[in-house]
């Protein structure tokens, strides 16, 4: 256990309302592990938190014994896994939720995932800026800066945070509004887990209850045109408009849909805000392209837009990296990609190309650390583990990525995953000046960088 004595571990049990686990302990491995099964956790001790009372003492208990700290949910971004040693603050019971209808904000905890809080919202007719897939955590997905369903008409879900209940490397609990604490408000959103463990935040929601949206699906042999013709066509679409392309290939399994199953696939996805009619005819151009195999494309209540991106819910192993896209020839980018990455390359790729611009764009009312805002697309390979060994996908994605870096200017945080190869992530993500501003920071909030097993911003020598 890393030199951690039984005894100082049951004094930390003693302080907590919550559980806590040791390695080889009923219990451990099941709170230790998430969405990601490729790299795990394996603390020397968790602490599976009620409340922000337990993420206090849990973070104090750290500093007396001088261990570093993570902390997850749903362990979908799972940066740097602790190996051996370590404190891991688990928040899959802090599961509240409030909403104010009147001030159109969500008081959420740091166990909630986006489901629940899409569910309570809607019973005031109201919707949250949540990603794809709704059983993502949403206080980790949203301080990472998050790229939702609505993001062009709306911008980051980090742009529209009024308030972080946060614990300090210190153990005390703060209240962080853009007034209060100005510097550490814009960098928790954006900057994520590396100044504390944010317990609750606040934020905006809007008056969505319904959308246009969802899939159209085309064989193999329409992929080169489909990508083609998406691309031009989301230089043509308004930005109460936000769209996506994925191209992969579907395993010969039961549960896949029988139109996709074994089969290689261009997949775009559609979320309008707009009325059904002019959600018709802006969609026209797309179906024009070629026969589709499934189209789903409909009005739908807010509440179904997970069927989307219909995201896998079941834990998995996959390897993954993403790089953000300035303006650049089409035909290049759908060469580059179906010949270094397309259905007949030696890994498995799972290609997300999501269109930006619109509020992304735009400086948010209230600034923040989330940078690359001048990026037009954001494109996304992904390798499920169970088909391709990591070694065997690793060259094929650094491929990619090389072959694309002349119009690359940057990377997004909440597709960044765990690669011990490439440790240092953060000068991709942050503006130069804006990454000087979080080490410096950093050095501040966490002068002993506690707070490491992440996408790490290092304090200040």
């Amino acid at each position: 256990m890393s030199g951690l004595p039984a005894a100082s571990v049951e004094e930390l049990s003693e302080q907590v309302r919550g559980p806590v686990f040791r390695p080889g302990r009923k219990g451990y491995d099941e709170e230790r592990s998430g969405f990601q099964t490729n790299f795990r956790h394996r603390p020397a001790v968790i602490v599976g938190a009620t409340g922000a009372a337990d993420v206090c003492a849990a973070v104090a208990f750290a500093g007396t014994h001088g261990l570093p700290v993570a902390v997850q949910l749903t362990g979908h971004g799972l940066a740097v896994a602790a190996q051996g040693e370590g404190l891991l603050v688990s928040t899959r019971r802090m599961t509240g939720v409030e909403i104010d209808p009147q001030a159109r904000t969500a008081r959420i905890e740091a166990g909630v995932r986006w489901e629940q809080a899409i569910a309570q919202a809607a019973r005031h007719g109201l919707a949250p800026l949540n990603g794809s897939a709704p059983h993502v955590g949403a206080v980790g997905y949203t301080l990472g800066g998050g790229t939702g369903l609505l993001a062009r008409q709306y911008g980051y879900a980090a742009d529209h945070v009024r308030g972080i209940d946060v614990v300090l490397a210190d153990g005390t609990l703060r209240h962080v509004t853009a007034d209060s604490d100005p510097d550490l408000f814009w960098a928790l959103r954006g900057g994520r887990d590396n100044f504390g463990i944010a317990t609750s935040m606040e934020v905006g929601l809007f008056p969505i209850t319904r959308l246009y949206g969802g899939g159209l699906f085309f064989a193999a042999e329409s992929v080169p045109e489909v990508l083609s013709a998406y691309l031009a066509w989301t230089e043509t679409v308004p930005e109460e408009l936000t769209s996506s392309v994925s191209l992969l290939l579907h395993p010969d399994l039961p549960v896949i849909p029988e139109p996709l199953r074994g089969r290689y696939v261009a997949h775009v996805r559609i979320a309008y805000t707009g009325d059904t009619a002019s959600g018709e005819r802006l969609v026209a151009p797309l179906r024009a392209i070629a026969p589709r195999l499934i189209d789903s494309v409909r009005e739908m209540p807010y509440t179904q837009s997970g069927s989307i991106y219909n995201d896998p819910v079941f834990p998995h192993a996959y390897y993954g990296n993403n790089i953000l896209l300035g303006a650049m020839d089409a035909a290049v980018l759908v060469k580059t990609v179906l010949d270094v990455a397309g259905p007949e390359a030696p890994a498995v790729c799972v290609i997300d190309l999501r269109h930006l611009g619109g509020a992304l764009s735009r400086p948010p009312a209230v600034a923040g650390a989330v940078g690359n805002r001048d990026a037009e697309y954001m494109l996304r390979v992904l390798t499920p583990l169970a088909a391709t060994d990591i070694d065997i996908a690793r060259p094929v994605h650094r491929r990619l990525f090389e072959a694309l870096r002349p119009w690359t200017t940057g990377r997004t945080l909440n597709f960044i995953y765990a690669d011990e190869h490439m440790p240092d992530q953060t000068s991709f993500v942050y503006a130069p000046d804006d990454l000087r501003r979080l080490v410096e920071l950093k050095k501040v909030y966490d002068p002993t960088n506690m707070f490491r097993y992440n996408h790490n911003i290092p304090p200040a020598d």
